[in-house]
Parts: C-alpha cells; sequence; structure tokens
C-alpha cells in the first residue's frame, strides 16, 4: 500500500480551541488517518498520512469549516506510514514565533507562485532569505539565499533587527518548508517598515510539486518532520536519515547497505 501524506495549514480565528480539538480528534480517528494537528487561537497546523481516500475526506472535512475553507495543502506518498498513531494537540501557537501582536491574516507579504519564483530569485535586486533552521538548511536550498543560522524560527526577529535592518528598501523574498513561516516571518518584516516583502506561496514542497526538474533552482534535498527526513523531486525519499543517538541527520549514499541503526561519525566514534 502506498500512504498520502498531507501538510496543511491555515491561520484563522479559533475561539475555543478546546471544543475544536475534541471535533477534530473524534474527526481523524472515524477517517482512520494518523499524524500530529496543532491547534491554537491563530488556527491549524497538521501533517498526517493515509489512504488517498482517508486523506481527500479529512480535507473535506476540514474544508467545510468556514474557517479553513482556504486551507493549505500539500501532498506527497511514501511506502510505508511515517506516523504511528493520530493525535491533536493544543499550542498557543500553531507555529511558535513569539510575537503575539502580528496578524499574519492581515498583514502577510505578497505570496508568489512557484511558477514565478525562478524569476523572482533571479533579479539581482532582491534579497533571498531562507527562513528554516540551520539543520534544514544544511541539506538543500535555493541559490544565494541567505542563511540566517538560527536554530529556533523565534530567533529570526533577532536576525532581522541584526542583518535586515539596513535594507528595509531592498525587495526581500522569503521562503520555508510549507508556508507557514513565512507568513509570521513577512508579517513581521511588513510591521518593521519593509515595504516589498514577498514568499514563495506553498513553500519548497509546493514548489518540488508543481516546477519541473529540468526547471527548478532547487539544490539538495528538503528536510522534513517525519520518518521520511527529507525529499527530492518528484517527492522521492531523499538520501538522508537521522542518527539514532543524537538525532542528527545523516546522509545515506548507499540505501542497498544502509545499516539498521544509523548513526553519524561522532556517534560512531564513541
Amino acid at each position: 500500500m502506498t500512504f498520502t501524506v498531507t501538510a496543511f495549514y491555515k491561520f484563522a480565528v479559533v475561539q475555543d480551541p478546546v471544543q475544536l480539538r475534541a471535533e477534530l480528534t473524534a474527526a481523524g480517528l472515524d477517517i482512520g488517518v494518523k499524524g500530529t494537528v496543532l491547534v491554537a487561537p491563530e488556527g491549524i497546523n497538521g501533517t498526517v498520512s493515509g489512504s488517498s481516500e482517508a486523506i481527500a475526506a479529512l480535507h473535506a472535512y476540514l474544508k467545510n469549516d468556514p474557517r479553513f475553507q482556504e486551507l493549505e495543502t500539500k501532498e506527497s506518498t511514501a511506502p510505508t506510514d511515517p506516523f504511528r498513531r493520530f493525535k491533536v494537540r493544543l499550542k498557543r501557537e500553531i507555529v511558535t514565533f513569539k510575537q503575539p501582536d502580528l496578524d499574519p491574516v492581515r498583514d502577510a507579504g505578497t505570496y508568489v507562485r512557484p511558477e514565478d519564483w525562478n524569476a523572482l530569485i533571479q533579479d539581482p535586486d532582491v534579497v533571498v532569505v531562507d527562513t528554516r533552521n540551520a539543520y534544514e538548511i544544511e541539506l538543500g536550498t535555493f541559490p544565494g539565499a541567505v542563511d540566517p543560522q538560527t536554530n529556533y524560527f523565534s530567533e529570526f526577529p533577532a536576525y532581522v533587527e541584526r542583518e535586515l535592518e539596513s535594507k528595509r528598501q531592498r525587495k526581500i523574498a522569503m521562503f520555508c518548508t510549507g508556508g507557514i513561516r513565512c507568513e509570521k516571518a513577512t508579517a513581521y518584516l511588513r510591521a518593521k517598515g519593509f515595504s516589498e516583502v514577498y514568499h514563495l506561496q506553498g513553500g519548497i514542497l509546493k514548489y518540488l510539486e508543481v516546477v519541473p526538474k529540468v526547471e527548478s533552482l532547487w539544490q539538495g534535498e528538503c528536510f522534513i518532520f517525519d520518518s521520511r527526513v527529507s525529499l527530492e523531486h518528484g517527492f522521492v525519499r531523499g538520501r538522508h536519515r537521522l542518527c539514532k543517538r543524537c538525532g542528527n541527520t545523516v546522509r545515506i549514499d548507499d540505501e542497498a547497505a544502509e545499516p539498521k541503526t544509523v548513526l553519524c561519525a561522532e556517534c560512531s566514534a564513541l
């Protein structure tokens, strides 16, 4: 069986997160999906897996709610189920940024379709910023993109103050895995007075889905937050695995000879 994996999010006002959590838990278990959904006063964010029919049913259920009719979704496949069970968690934010006054629904930057992204980032007047964390960027990114060298997304505002303030009159183009972090990052820049702020709609995952490999500017693999670890074009599982001891990424060049217990060089030497 091939499993369908969907990543989705939507910023929206959720007045009763506890009630929504109960409703989503019941719906997910009834539909028969696995994975995790985050619920917060600012919306929902999740990655779940199941049969193609189950994922379609979940999307239909969510979009039947007026708050989530414009749900942002991405789909990929996996030969084995990347999740063990289904759970819905209550959070303060669906993506932790620690800037409570932001309104991504109203103030996010200008969306750029994946088909138009190449032209934008090849413009020499554009500053391209990868809003992900250092361990994600290490596996792959777009050429010329700035690495903020963050370990957590909540460190991004400090990077802006330190490095981007002098570029507030430049065009800023940002991207992340699925688009959700850029909703907040672009809203933050706009609140700081940056005039032209753009972000890749649907993130890297949508780009890898929509843009043909022969036209792609993406270099390397895309880190993802499930057991597949990384994806390449066509949503083929990448060559990276997680070290069983420390959790760092390890590149496996020969899948046929892949050990059952993957260890990085540092842990192998212990």
